[in-house]
């Protein structure tokens, strides 16, 4: 099991990175919440990770915080929740948000969630409620956040790696643009803002 990586960000995008260790470039995919709080491309970084075995792939989750990771993994025990949609989840909302939504048994605000359904919702209650009463993960990384690149591409390419069309992601890119009346946003803002459009086009 390969529980942590440090070495050399090679590359990044809202969804997926690159770090590379004594030569060997590892392929994380992330959240977005992580990905806000990452250091500048060629810059030392130290991941929690996850490592999802299937049958045709392995594939390594990365994590700022032990927060997160606590979370994910919670979230992938729940039925009808696997990896890809728990990644989504937490690039929808932040952690302790989720945590508090869950423990007061808020089904409202969890169905406003990219992807998560009354059904999901419930079941996450349901089967998460008890075991994060008796857990509080601490944080356990904090690393700055890094300057932006074109936020409108990035955000295009963080909505198609969570699964949405182009079309689709385009057009609720587009949505939360127009929203913002001119308001700047930041690239995690536009993403967050993005995703609660997704499911009303």
């Amino acid at each position: 099991m390969i529980a942590t990586l440090t070495g050399i960000l090679r590359s990044k995008s809202p969804t997926e990175i690159i770090i590379d260790v004594g030569g060997v470039g590892y392929s994380v995919s992330i959240p977005l919440s992580t990905f806000e709080k990452l250091t500048e491309t060629g810059s030392a970084v130290t991941l929690l990770t996850h490592l999802q075995v299937r049958e045709d792939a392995l594939q390594l989750y990365g994590f700022a915080t032990e927060k997160e990771l606590i979370l994910f993994r919670m979230l992938i025990s729940v039925s009808g929740i696997g990896p890809r949609i728990a990644q989504g989840i937490l690039s929808g909302i932040s952690a302790s948000e989720l945590r508090d939504h869950i423990l007061k048994r808020n089904i409202s605000a969890l169905t406003t969630i990219p992807g998560v359904g009354r059904k999901t919702a419930e079941r996450m209650v349901v089967e998460l409620r008890d075991k994060m009463s008796k857990d509080e993960p601490s944080a356990a990384f904090s690393v700055h956040s890094s300057g932006e690149e074109d936020g409108r591409t990035q955000a295009l390419l963080a909505l198609t790696s969570l699964g949405y069309s182009r079309l689709i992601a385009e057009k609720a890119i587009r949505r939360a643009l127009t929203e913002a009346n001119g308001a700047e946003l930041s690239l995690e803002d536009l993403i967050k803002h993005a995703l609660k459009y997704t499911s009303t086009l």
